[in-house]
Order: C-alpha cells, then sequence, then structure tokens
C-alpha cells in the first residue's frame, strides 16, 4: 500500500519539492502523527530546513509527547507550511487543554491557512473564562474575518483596553476595522446591495478591512468561484483606463482634489502615474515621503522596493495611494486607499513594449474607458453603484495608517495552487 511518505518520495526523487508538499495537503490531518512527522522530516531535509527536519524526527519518534508535537507545528509554521501544524497541534492541545501557548500557537496554523471560522470555533469553545488578551482579541478577529461582523461587534466593543502596550497598536487596528465594517454594511445596505458584508460583499469588505475603495469587480468567473477577482489577468490599456475613471469618479464621490500625481520610480508606476496626471489633468512630479495633497500612483505596490514601501505606511496629509492590480493571495506591506482590481497574477499591457513610456501613456489615455463586458454571467457593476458606495463612506475614507490585510476575508475566489 502507498503511504503518505511513499508519494512524497516520488516527488522528490524528480525534484519536485512544490508537488511533494501539494501531495501532502490531502493527508495532513487524516495520517497518523508519527507518519505525516516522517513525510515532513523528508521535505525538510530536502529544502534543507534543519530546524523542521529534526521537529519532524521528534515528533515521529514521540507523537504522544506534547512538547515534541508543540516543536513540530511550530517549526511548520515558521517554514510556511502551516497546514502541516494543525494535527500535531490539536493533538498537543488535547493532550494539554489548559495550555495557552499551545493554543496560540494552533490559532496562528489556522489563520496562515486562512480558516478564521475554525479558529473563533476553538476560541469560543474556551468558554466564559476566555483571556481577554490576546485570546478574546484573537477571538474578535477571526470572527470578523470569517464573516461573522455580528458576533466580532458584540464581543469587540466590551473588549478592555490591553495592559500590556504591546496589544496596543493590534487593539487600535480592531477598533478601525470594526467601524469600517459597520459603516461599508450600511452603506451597502443604503445602495440596495443584495448582500450588504455577506460572503459575496467583496467592495464591502475589501472597505471594511483595509480602509481601501474597490473601483473594479472582474466581470469574468463570478459562478466559477472568483467572485469579482481576477485570478490570472492579461492586462490591457482598456482595463487600465477604467481603473483611472474609477479614481476619478471616487475622488469626486469624496469631494477629493489632489494638487499633484506623485511617480514611483518603477516603469509601470511610471505609465500608470502619468496616465492618471493625463486623465485627471494634475502635474505630475517625482514621489518624495511627505509629500502633502498628493495622488500616489503605483501598479503593482508588491513591485515596489520595500524601503520606499516603508514610507507609504503612514499617510501625509492629503496623501492619497492607488494601486491599479492589488494582489489579493500575496498582500503588499501596505494597503492602498484605492485599489482598481484584485488579482493574483497580473501581466503589464506593456510587457514587451520598448515604446517611450509617453506614447504608451497616450494609448492608455486614449482607450475606452467603460468597462468590459465580461462572460455575462457576473452580476452587474455600474458606476452609479460605485459612485453611491464612495458617497456613503467617503467621510470616514483616508483616516488610519494604511496597514497590510493578509487575509482575503470572508469574501472566496479561487486561486493557482
Amino acid at each position: 500500500m502507498t503511504t503518505t511518505l511513499d508519494e512524497v518520495r516520488r516527488f522528490l526523487k524528480t525534484d519536485d519539492l512544490p508537488g511533494a508538499v501539494r501531495s501532502l495537503r490531502p493527508h495532513a490531518e487524516t495520517a497518523s502523527i508519527a507518519e505525516l512527522a516522517k513525510a515532513t522530516r523528508a521535505l525538510a531535509d530536502a529544502a534543507g530546513f534543519k530546524d523542521l527536519a529534526g521537529a519532524a524526527k521528534a515528533a515521529a519518534k514521540r507523537p504522544g509527547e506534547p512538547q515534541a508535537l508543540y516543536d513540530f507545528g511550530y517549526a511548520c509554521v515558521e517554514r510556511g507550511v502551516a497546514f502541516l501544524a494543525v494535527a500535531p497541534l490539536r493533538e498537543a492541545l488535547r493532550l494539554l487543554p489548559d495550555s495557552r501557548p499551545l493554543l496560540a500557537e494552533l490559532v496562528s496554523a489556522l489563520e496562515d491557512e486562512n480558516r478564521h471560522a475554525e479558529a473563533a470555533a476553538l476560541l469560543s469553545g474556551r468558554g466564559p473564562g476566555l483571556p481577554a488578551w490576546p485570546e478574546t482579541y484573537l477571538l474578535v478577529h477571526h470572527a470578523l474575518l470569517a464573516g461573522d461582523l455580528d458576533t466580532a461587534e458584540r464581543i469587540g466593543t466590551a473588549l478592555p483596553a490591553p495592559e500590556d502596550p504591546q496589544w496596543s497598536g493590534a487593539h487600535d487596528r480592531q477598533k478601525r476595522r470594526l467601524r469600517r465594517t459597520d459603516r461599508a454594511r450600511r452603506a451597502q445596505r443604503a445602495v440596495g446591495h443584495t448582500d450588504p458584508l455577506g460572503h459575496t460583499d467583496l467592495r464591502g469588505w475589501h472597505y471594511g478591512l483595509t480602509g481601501g475603495l474597490l473601483g473594479i469587480l472582474s466581470p469574468y468567473g463570478w459562478d466559477a468561484g472568483m467572485t469579482g477577482r481576477f485570478a490570472y489577468l492579461g492586462d490591457t490599456h482598456e482595463t487600465c483606463r477604467h481603473g483611472l475613471a474609477r479614481l476619478a469618479l471616487a475622488l469626486e464621490a469624496a469631494g477629493r482634489r489632489p494638487a499633484t500625481v506623485s511617480l514611483l520610480p518603477g516603469r509601470s508606476d511610471r505609465i500608470l502615474g502619468l496616465a492618471a496626471g493625463r486623465v485627471l489633468g494634475l502635474p505630475s512630479v517625482p514621489y518624495e515621503p511627505g509629500r502633502p495633497d498628493t495622488l500616489v500612483v503605483a501598479y503593482d505596490l508588491n513591485a515596489v522596493h520595500p524601503d520606499l514601501l516603508r514610507t507609504l505606511h503612514a499617510r501625509a496629509d492629503g496623501q492619497i495611494l492607488s494601486e491599479h492590480a492589488t494582489c489579493w493571495t500575496d498582500p503588499p506591506a501596505v494597503s492602498a486607499d484605492f485599489s482598481a482590481l484584485l488579482c493574483q497574477i497580473v501581466v503589464p499591457p506593456w510587457k514587451d513594449d520598448q515604446r517611450p513610456e509617453e506614447e504608451i501613456v497616450r494609448d492608455i489615455a486614449q482607450a475606452a474607458a467603460g468597462p468590459d463586458e465580461g462572460d455575462g454571467a457576473t452580476p452587474p457593476d455600474p458606476d452609479e453603484a460605485f459612485r453611491a458606495f464612495v458617497t456613503a463612506v467617503g467621510d470616514s475614507w483616508l483616516t488610519g495608517p494604511r496597514d497590510r490585510v493578509a487575509s482575503p476575508g470572508p469574501v472566496l475566489s479561487s486561486r493557482f495552487a
């Protein structure tokens, strides 16, 4: 009979480490701990992860020892294979049900896998004696990311301020998210959205969690699990122009008129920034950290140098950060104030275009600004609905720092493995 370890070794023989990792997913919570640990050790040896290999070896030898299970699970989380941590950590917590470190690490593993409903259920199942910090805070956090806004609001509004100052920032972020999600739900109800902050309201949840406006909902694959996001996007001048049209609409609806467009140094950022300046009728200037009353335009923030990106976390007075293609499977270190669209992989329309930037900018500015008709199976996303949403949340937009949100939240979309 083929074992989990045999499957992993079969992939490793052809140096297919990603395939070996994928082969473990279906067995991560059904195989015995010893078998899972042996297979993980083979992976870790192939990857050169000595810490994980050692922890897996110990867990394979002592699958009933909580410390060995904790060390194994912890190493899995640290090495980016949190799905392998869930079973050993769950078993360790069963053996030591009152262990707060074990509970915290299991919640962390579930969070890394975006299994927020399970994390919330695990925490709420601990009963009324759940400590406020960090456990009840984490319960609110995961209830919100799972889409249970009523529970998150009920418990979050009663959560006392932390005594330990290390949690103050997290508490402030949570309060901002709760205020924004409540505002977004009321806004979507007011404009007649059919599922206000339900599991298909991508724009509402995007605003509530990140504070950013989402301009375009993907017109493809709604009924195939995309729910408004793109997976692979071969971008076009028309899509860029549509994004700029939605950006212009957002600025108008929110009553914002920046004085300049700030150009980031990347080629794609410069092209889109120059196009934004032309469409909006604003002069373009080089980006300078702290410049007030300016629109900073990025094509893809994940392509911006990390040192420069850090300067955009705190908001300068009147500064607006716009990103065209926001990666939803690996979000950037800062959340844009406006995202034209959400995608997993994007290829710019000028990838192989060696013409001068100004010629490409002209093509974008002159492209059709209307939406892509799509596959015909996606709910309509007219300008009027977007304008009404921005108008409803406009006075709460552009407040607070641009915190990263690692989770896609309650609205799920299909993705490439």
